[in-house]
């Protein structure tokens, strides 16, 4: 407690001398600088003026002897003189058009001669003689105007329009003198209501997290046995995990002022900014300490630095200099605990990781079906939920979902009971929401004519027969044919009964064969394919793939891996890794091409085998789904057994398509009389 006290009135103080030091200061206007500021900008308004006067009022004058000038009058070339204390000067007539010219004759004054006067009585009688028109200026009175129209009007313009612009800028909140300053989020202590209390499903992520806690409230208990606690915590995983509410929570639970600021705030088009944001911001975090600085994504700011490296450049590098030295700056006693997360760890510098920097590692992982059910506990704190809601179930419903995908879960349940009209939330509509997030939003509306319906049904009851006698395939939960989210006619929805970190050979080629059992189905039944299976295709390609060149899983590459992976991304994969690297030949590329379409070929003919064998369930289970459009795993069941227990008017429906032998035999003709065209 007196530790803690004190750490408090250092606290005070330094908020006291923060408040002081601001009110002698402009922020963003660092000492001594104002002065050069403003000198500068004064001598480029100067040049400004200058050029600004020698453009506005430049003039065709031809500065000449005074007797060349008096020769010029008596020759009649001056037509018109005027007189001043300090010059002569003299204005011929206009050049004359050409006579076949089709322009009219020019208005614009010929050559303008000047010349310093001279005494001569005689001059103004030469004048008159020639018939040269002559005026005076009063004296002195052109030298003012002079002065006024070139230099302090345009100089009055000049600053009328430099404080116009400044004022807009230092009056917003753009002011072109803060590049420099970071773009930090500063949450003062005791704003944070985040605890550890809000975060599940990442126990062992928490239990790293409570030392640094412990630190911040008691550090005297660390440096009183000599033990120094991690300048440090790098926090890994996948988007979505929970990085950001752990480093909140830890904020919350210790007390201290959090810093929060993107990896990619650093980085400008100016040289040189990105590395004056890292040393403001750790120069406010020292007069903060004890605090939190967390960096979020910080793979946009601490990329490796190796040489050739994608996406290098020179500003990004001297921002990620200036962060380690920041780093070696301060010392384990400093109360100043930086906190960082990325889903890529494997970019990063190894400057960035070693011990005395991000010296900790800690994984935040996707939850387990308990730790989902405990999300899902703290997620429905405040939600009016009917009594028959099982949230384990839910979870068990859920595997691969990470703690942001439950919170979207639940929301869509509360919307969706809503918009049902009900006080409390249903299982039904937790069940919804889960079809909601993994397929998309359903469309009721989209009018899809018979023929295509008929073999979207038959699609996706060769998918679901095919899983149902696959051993290592998982069980298949519902089957529709109502269109959802991007372009997907119908969807099979499976779901594993628990959570699997291991697929093994046989499960890959069950996978395969799941996929493969729609198009496989529409054969059988039309004699013809579709464009429907062209994303199962890419998907059972893509695992064939995976099985050669990741998985040593062919005859004559067993237990060699052909392609390294070096994205080191934590989360969901893509089909194609552009960061992939090929380590084997053509003759091998030929190899794996073969290899893959053997394996799909035999999976496919495998595939087609179960499926004639099983015909009378495939017409069966397919007029079913054709007319109810939607069949739930309990229905499914009943239907794999043969069972009765439909409506009257399904099971007629499904005697008169076995009467026909097939599925709605006139659509399937049409169909077949089109491909033949």
């Amino acid at each position: 407690m007196p530790s803690k006290g004190k750490n408090n009135w250092k606290l005070d103080q330094q908020r006291k001398t923060d408040k002081n030091s601001n009110n002698r200061k402009k922020p963003g206007m660092p000492e001594g600088f104002q002065f050069r500021f403003s000198l500068g900008y004064v001598l480029i308004t100067l040049l400004a003026v200058s050029f600004f006067n020698y453009f506005l009022f430049k003039s065709d004058t031809t500065l000449v002897p005074y007797s060349t000038f008096k020769d010029k009058v008596r020759t009649g070339e001056i037509r018109r003189v005027e007189i001043d204390a300090n010059y002569y000067t003299g204005y011929t007539e206009p050049n004359p058009a050409e006579p076949s010219s089709p322009l009219p004759p020019s208005t614009k004054p010929g050559v303008v001669y000047k010349t310093v006067p001279v005494s001569d009585p005689e001059f103004t009688s030469l004048l008159d003689e020639k018939g040269v028109v002559y005026s005076a200026s009063p004296r002195g009175g052109s030298t003012i105007l002079s002065l006024l129209l070139n230099w302090i009007l345009p100089f009055a313009i000049m600053i009328f329009f430099w404080r116009t612009i400044m004022s807009r800028f230092m009056g917003s909140n753009s002011n072109v003198l803060a590049f420099g300053q970071n773009k930090a989020t500063v949450v003062a202590e005791g704003d944070i209501k985040t605890r550890f209390a809000d975060v599940a499903g990442v126990d062992e992520a928490k239990a790293e997290l409570v030392e640094v806690v412990d630190f911040l409230k008691n550090p005297q208990k660390y440096t009183e046995i000599g033990g120094k606690i991690p300048k440090g915590v790098l926090l890994v995983g996948p988007p979505g995990t929970g990085k950001t509410l752990l480093a909140r929570a830890v904020a919350g639970e210790a007390n201290v002022p959090f810093f929060k600021m993107s990896g990619a705030d650093f980085v400008e088009m100016f040289v040189g900014v990105g590395a004056a944001r890292v040393r403001d911001l750790f120069k406010q975090a020292r007069e903060k300490a004890p605090c939190i600085i967390f960096i979020d994504e910080i793979d946009a700011l601490g990329k490796s630095r190796a040489a050739g490296f994608i996406g290098g450049n020179d500003e990004r590098e001297q921002t990620l200099n200036q962060l380690l030295v920041e780093m070696d700056g301060f010392d384990s006693t400093s109360g100043l605990i930086i906190l960082a997360a990325t889903n890529r760890p494997d970019v990063l510098d190894p400057a960035l990781l070693r011990a005395g920097r991000f010296d900790r590692q800690v994984l935040v992982d996707k939850p387990d079906m308990k730790g989902r059910e405990e999300i899902l506990k703290i997620h429905t704190k405040n939600i009016k939920m009917d009594p028959s809601v099982d949230l384990s179930k839910i979870a068990r419903s859920t595997p691969g979902f990470v703690g942001a995908d439950l919170a979207n879960v639940v929301n869509e349940a509360a919307l969706l009971a809503v918009r049902a009209g009900r006080k409390k939330v249903k299982e039904e509509d937790f069940q919804a929401a889960i079809e909601k997030v993994i397929a998309g939003l359903e469309k009721k509306n989209r009018m899809i004519n018979p023929k295509e319906k008929q073999i979207v049904a038959v699609h996706e009851t060769g998918h679901a027969i095919t899983a149902a006698f696959t051993p290592s395939a998982d069980p298949v939960r519902k089957i529709s044919i109502v269109p959802r989210g991007y372009g997907a006619l119908g969807y099979t929805l499976q779901m594993p009964l628990e959570d699997r970190y291991l697929i093994t050979e046989e499960e890959l080629l069950g996978k395969i064969d799941v996929l493969l059992g729609g198009r496989a189905a529409e054969e059988l039944v039309f004699q013809s394919i579709s464009t429907g299976a062209s994303n199962d295709i890419a998907n059972a390609t893509e695992i064939a793939k995976r099985m050669i060149t990741d998985y040593g899983m062919s005859n004559k590459f067993k237990n060699v891996a052909l392609t390294r992976r070096s994205s080191g991304l934590l989360g969901p994969q893509q089909a194609s890794d552009p960061f992939a690297t090929k380590e084997y030949s053509e003759e091998t590329q030929r190899y794996i091409d073969e290899t893959i379409a053997s394996i799909i070929n035999e999976r496919y003919q495998h595939v087609v085998n179960l499926l004639t064998e099983k015909k009378d369930l495939l017409d069966r289970i397919s007029s079913v789904l054709l007319e109810k459009e939607i069949i739930e795993e309990s229905e499914f069941a009943e239907l794999l057994e043969g069972g009765t227990a439909m409506p009257k008017e399904l099971q007629e429906t499904i005697a008169a398509a076995e009467a026909a032998h097939l599925p709605g035999a006139t659509e399937k003709a049409s169909i077949s009389s089109a491909s033949n065209k």
